[in-house]
């Protein structure tokens, strides 16, 4: 990506579109990324500053070289494994765009189905208040809020620089005054409050301690340790928040876990423990065990 560009007369040197998509895919796929073109097409159109189907109606256009620049810069970030979302500041998730950066975990696609399972659970008409421990993005609690406009919702994070990206995307999304975003460990903040609320969902850090070194390196070395490591058995923070999650639930109330496939079961048992009932896990698009719900019984 070395030689001169000009705007005119394309010739065998100059570096249109298709041939630096050609040549990034090519180089991604040697440095074992998964998906070379679809992220080569990312990087590119945020190099030009312009979306991705532009990429293709201007296949033949020739890069500026302030363009040519911007996208050796990504390029060599990704090759550092560096992810993507974090290169372009933005991930989808539920259909919508959010900011990123490496304060807070980035969304995954897996994480949709803790959306899809609260949405299940909760009546689809009546007012209803939602507790979230780990904010991260804001994407959960923000979803919900707009799936669910009669919704109130309340969300904690131990990260102020995640609490501040949160923010601003629930400003983007238009849903700020519908959405408390508060600093502190798991429920405190809420007990604080003495809030009463129909659900408590989270998708908690729940990698175990010693599978750090078996982590992809995106991982590994760069999203949040914070927001991924919960003791050895990976579920620490699930107990802190069955500790107190009675104190807030309304009696009928439910309670949405996102865990790893193989904690569903210990985490049901965890919630029959603290007292709960109708545990049941979800799977996830995958058909992967992926969250574990339960509900608070009525008192008879």
């Amino acid at each position: 990506m070395s030689s001169t560009a000009s705007n005119s007369n394309p010739g065998t040197d100059d570096w249109t579109i298709q041939r630096i998509l050609e040549w990034t895919t090519g180089f991604l796929k040697k440095k074992g990324i998964e998906s070379p073109r679809v992220e080569a097409e990312l990087l590119l159109s945020h190099a030009r500053k312009c979306p991705r189907i532009r990429l293709y109606t201007d296949f033949n256009s020739v890069l500026t070289d302030s363009e040519r620049a911007a996208m050796r810069e990504l390029v060599q970030r990704r090759a550092k494994r560096e992810p993507i979302a974090y290169i372009i500041g933005s991930r989808e998730f539920y259909g919508r765009p959010f900011e990123v950066a490496p304060a807070v975990l980035i969304p995954r696609p897996e994480t949709e189905t803790l959306v899809d399972v609260c949405l299940e659970l909760l009546p689809p008409t009546e007012p209803v208040r939602i507790i979230e421990v780990g904010a991260g993005s804001g994407c959960i609690s923000i979803s919900l809020a707009l799936q669910r406009p009669n919704s109130t919702l309340h969300a904690s994070d131990i990260s102020e620089q995640a609490l501040e990206i949160a923010r601003r995307n629930a400003q983007k999304h238009s849903v700020a005054d519908r959405i408390q975003l508060v600093a502190g460990s798991a429920l405190l903040p809420f007990l604080e409050e003495s809030l009463t609320c129909d659900a408590i969902l989270s998708n908690p850090p729940y990698i175990r301690d010693d599978e750090k070194e078996t982590l992809a390196p995106e991982i590994r070395d760069h999203e949040p340790p914070l927001a991924l490591f919960a003791g050895s058995d990976g579920l620490d923070v699930v107990r802190l928040i069955l500790a107190d999650a009675s104190k807030l639930l309304k009696p009928g109330g439910f309670i949405a876990l996102e865990l790893d496939p193989t904690q569903c079961p210990a985490a049901c048992q965890l919630l029959l423990d603290a007292g709960f009932t109708n545990t049941r896990i979800h799977p996830d698009l995958a058909g992967l065990s992926r969250v574990v719900s339960a509900k608070l019984p009525v008192a008879s």
